[in-house]
């Protein structure tokens, strides 16, 4: 089958709207297979920008700034994939896309390597006491000295979330010569000579330097409190390159003013700018051995190539397989091509009786399925039928019909 059969929908019609400056690697990846409908914005919109934009969208990209409400779903009638061109889909109602059958995906891995360097980064910055020096440099006044600054190699990593990005560090910091312990609420199999800790309180008492590498949950809120900082060591140091609701920054200013803390180097925030250019505050500035940064852990060009060519490889193998590998709201399918068939995607609510009644439609009108392929998770259920070509009109219109339909769509 050649890749123009691979839709049965003309390909200038599919509209694509990528905001938040996405990587041109992502916008190459359509426009080379001849998807000319394509809509680039530099930043986020709001709400009511984006319900006003996305009526006629088939196609999403996003990054962290722009948040996907179930209002805009609701005005997104011809919306059928979102690609979250970051790690995170917190931005997305999932609960709405879910419902609405909007497949859903994003990058998990492809920034690792720049966010683990990052830390490492700071670690040595904060160590040495580099910021005071820079300041003092900078301000005219001539600093040379080593009271204060230190060696990374022997000292103890704390990686609080030991998973994609946090388990990356462990292994750049053993590199270095530095012991790692490191505290999940989940059981994970510890990389080199790293150690488990049972408890948080654990860890932070033992730990030089702390970093932080969990999602943004309820049970995460605050996870460095004031409570928290009173077991962190003097000469601590805490790095936060995770999420902005996982540090009481008000706590941390207080600890840092009051000399029961050694540095930090933070680059999320509660409440971040929506652009380059607009205002930022935080009680960190101004304080003595603290690195402050937009946001841009894992914003290197080569972490933006990667993210480009991950979540567009996805959104373009579902336009045109069906593949729904890395899916965040649709079981995950993925899907040989079959020559001589029409391919039908059916989405539907996850209740008795859907799968049945499809192929008693069929069969009772004589449509022969070649191929059939099934997957469900808790709330929705994923079709994938091969039909035969002379019969894939009179399929799809038999499949709209069937009880707990949410989308169905003649891919080719």
């Amino acid at each position: 089958m050649t890749e123009k059969k691979n839709t049965s929908y003309p390909k200038e019609k599919i509209n694509i709207l990528f905001l938040e400056n996405i990587s041109k690697a992502a916008v190459k990846k359509f426009l080379d297979a001849g998807y000319s409908s394509v809509k680039q914005i530099p930043g986020a919109l709001s709400e009511e920008q984006l319900i006003k934009e996305i009526k006629n969208v088939h196609l999403l990209g996003i990054r962290s700034k722009t948040k996907i409400t179930e209002e805009v779903l609701k005005k997104a009638e011809k919306l059928q994939a979102i690609g979250c061109f970051c790690i995170g889909i917190s931005q997305v109602d999932i609960p709405a896309a879910t419902k609405k059958g909007v497949t859903v995906f994003n990058a998990p891995y492809s920034n690792t390597r720049s966010v683990a360097e990052l830390v490492i980064a700071a670690s040595i910055m904060l160590i040495r006491r580099i910021p005071d020096k820079n300041r003092s440099a900078h301000e005219g006044i001539w600093l040379k000295e080593s009271a204060g600054s230190h060696e990374l190699r022997g000292k103890t990593l704390g990686i609080i979330g030991y998973g994609n990005i946090g388990s990356q560090v462990s292994v750049l910091a053993e590199a270095m010569g530095m012991r790692v312990v490191f505290y999940d609420v989940e059981t994970k199999m510890p990389l080199g000579n790293a150690e488990s800790k049972k408890t948080l309180t654990e860890l932070l008492k033992v730990a030089d330097i702390i970093t932080l590498h969990v999602p943004d949950l309820p049970s995460t809120k605050n996870i460095i409190n004031k409570s928290a900082l009173k077991h962190f060591k003097k000469t601590a140091i805490l790095i936060n390159y995770a999420r902005g609701g996982v540090v009481d920054l008000e706590a941390l200013s207080s600890a840092l003013l009051n000399n029961d803390l050694g540095g930090a180097a933070i680059d999320v925030y509660p409440e971040e700018p929506k652009k380059n250019g607009d205002k930022f505050t935080s009680p960190l500035q101004g304080l003595s051995n603290v690195i402050l940064t937009p946001h841009i852990g894992g914003s290197t060009e080569e972490a933006q190539q990667n993210i480009g060519e991950d979540v567009s490889a996805k959104l373009f193998n579902f336009l045109e397989k069906g593949v729904t590998t890395g899916s965040h709201t649709i079981p995950a399918l993925n899907l040989p091509l079959q020559e001589n068939t029409h391919r039908i995607l059916h989405i539907h609510k996850n209740v008795p009786g859907v799968l049945s009644e499809i192929n008693t439609r069929l069969s009772s009108h004589k449509i022969n399925i070649l191929a059939q392929y099934l997957k469900t998770n808790d709330d929705i259920g994923y079709v994938v039928l091969d039909v035969n070509k002379n019969l894939s009109k009179e399929a799809l219109q038999l499949l709209k019909d069937v009880k707990g339909t949410i989308k169905v769509r003649l891919l080719y």
